[in-house]
């Protein structure tokens, strides 16, 4: 029967629109999600099976996450008329990032106190072990100065070689300022590292668009190894999370998106792709390289972006801090064990440092409480145990806090410092200005320090793409 033969009454959809739907990438995503999901729950052996499709999509978009900051850093510093902006910026972000993270550590504080999630579960320690929990747990921790020294590289180029996000940032800061006093010569080299980028990001366009395929394998992998009936004893803890997590966005980005006269729910549709990406793969490192397009394209300057959003991924994780209050308490409660307000405190004051260096990826938020527990003596590191099957199930909620944490952290420090066209920034989250579909040459031969800010794009013809600048 042809369309137009459709029975009296019925509704259906033009062929036309729905290919132009499922070409967006948030909807493939979506879809791939549910499949997963699915996937994992009737066919959970398979489903675990499935794992190295996500794990082969993040690495290779965190193959690029290295030069791609590096890229954009030291051309936003060689942008700045004034060297000393760099510090400044990096100075305003490091009081924002310390203060969000102390109030995220303080509302999961009093949530778990609140609602007790552990209380009357009477586990006695001596039936835990910490033969199930991964070695990163058990083993020693670093303290904070070998944390700031692990931020120097032994080399130049092993700095865009490892997996850390800090030392890329200190080398490409130093570049940067390399370049800004190198005077004509300078000029060279950032114009040819410009055009390097507009490069990655078109390869990560490409890498991108098996995004689907990572988060359904990821999604999969979660249900199928972990399984939903792993909730059902410590379901009040992860429920309590999560709308911990979701009160956190609403109430407390939302109001510091309203201080910078924007609003939280179009910059979270602004971001929607990325957001499911790291729903399904519960990692934020895959979008840093497309956040940073965006970000850039909503009006904040490439100097802030690039220096604001990569400190951010160890600086502010915000989903991290609410989860280790909330982990240690629910584990002190569970142990029959009475913290005061002073031991409470305590702990928070070791989770600022503890909650620092964790990266963007799967598991890191349970390493960081591993490091948390064994820095103070009041909850054994053996009480792990107990979370480390519903663990999976909070990492979501924790990426996704932290991503929207970052990119208003982004926005926000680029208003404090005057780097934020407000009235553009407006205007995309509107959607009067869409994400631009390609990298732009337009400015490909101009003098890097006139070209901070990106110039307005056309209206796509076809999903968004991460653009160079």
């Amino acid at each position: 029967m042809s369309r137009n033969d459709a029975a009296p009454g019925t509704v259906t959809a033009p062929p036309g629109r729905i290919r132009r739907m499922l070409s967006h990438l948030y909807v493939q995503c979506l879809i791939a999600v549910l499949l997963g999901a699915a996937v994992g729950g009737m066919w959970p052996s398979f489903g675990a099976d499935l794992k190295p499709l996500g794990d082969g999509f993040i690495a290779l978009v965190k193959m690029f996450i290295a030069p791609v900051v590096f890229c954009t850093v030291v051309h936003g510093i060689a942008s700045m008329g004034n060297a000393r902006a760099v510090g400044r910026v990096s100075l305003k972000a490091l009081v924002y990032f310390e203060v969000l993270t102390t109030v995220a550590m303080v509302i999961g504080l009093v949530v778990v106190n609140v609602v007790q999630p552990g209380s009357g579960l009477h586990i006695d320690l001596s039936t835990l072990s910490t033969k199930s929990l991964p070695a990163e747990a058990t083993t020693a921790h670093e303290g904070f100065a070998a944390f700031l020294l692990s931020i120097v590289p032994a080399t130049l180029v092993s700095a865009l070689t490892g997996n850390e996000i800090l030392p890329v940032l200190l080398v490409s800061v130093l570049f940067g300022f390399g370049l800004h006093a190198g005077g004509e010569a300078g000029l060279g080299i950032a114009r040819g590292i410009e055009k390097f980028s507009t490069i990655l990001f078109t390869l990560i366009r490409w890498i991108m668009r098996l995004a689907p395929i990572g988060a359904f394998g990821s999604m999969a992998f979660t249900i199928g190894h972990y399984g939903l009936g792993t909730l059902r004893h410590l379901a009040l803890l992860v429920g309590s999370f999560w709308l911990t997590a979701l009160f956190f966005v609403l109430i407390v980005l939302g109001s510091v998106m309203r201080l910078n006269g924007l609003r939280l729910l179009p910059f979270l549709r602004y971001i929607k792709e990325e957001l499911l990406i790291v729903l399904g793969t519960s990692s934020t490192e895959p979008v840093l390289p497309r956040m940073m397009a965006k970000l850039q394209h909503a009006g904040a300057s490439k100097p802030v972006v690039g220096i604001t959003l990569p400190a951010g991924y160890s600086f502010n994780l915000d989903g991290t801090a609410i989860y280790l209050t909330m982990g240690s308490v629910f584990l002190a409660q569970a142990l029959g064990i009475d913290l005061s307000l002073t031991q409470q405190l305590t702990m928070l004051a070791v989770m600022l440092l503890t909650s620092k260096g964790a990266a963007g990826v799967t598991g890191s938020g349970f390493i960081a409480l591993a490091a948390t527990l064994s820095a103070v003596p009041h909850v054994p590191v053996a009480a792990l145990a107990l979370v480390f099957g519903v663990d999976r199930f909070m990492s979501e909620a924790r990426a996704l806090t932290s991503l929207i944490g970052n990119g208003v952290a982004t926005l926000a420090v680029a208003r404090w410092d005057g780097e934020l066209d407000q009235a553009r920034a407006k205007a995309v989250l509107r959607g009067e200005l869409p994400y631009a579909p390609a990298p732009s040459a337009e400015t490909t031969d101009t003098d890097p320090r006139q070209t901070a800010a990106p110039e307005a794009k056309p209206a796509p013809t076809r999903d968004p793409i991460p653009a160079a600048g």
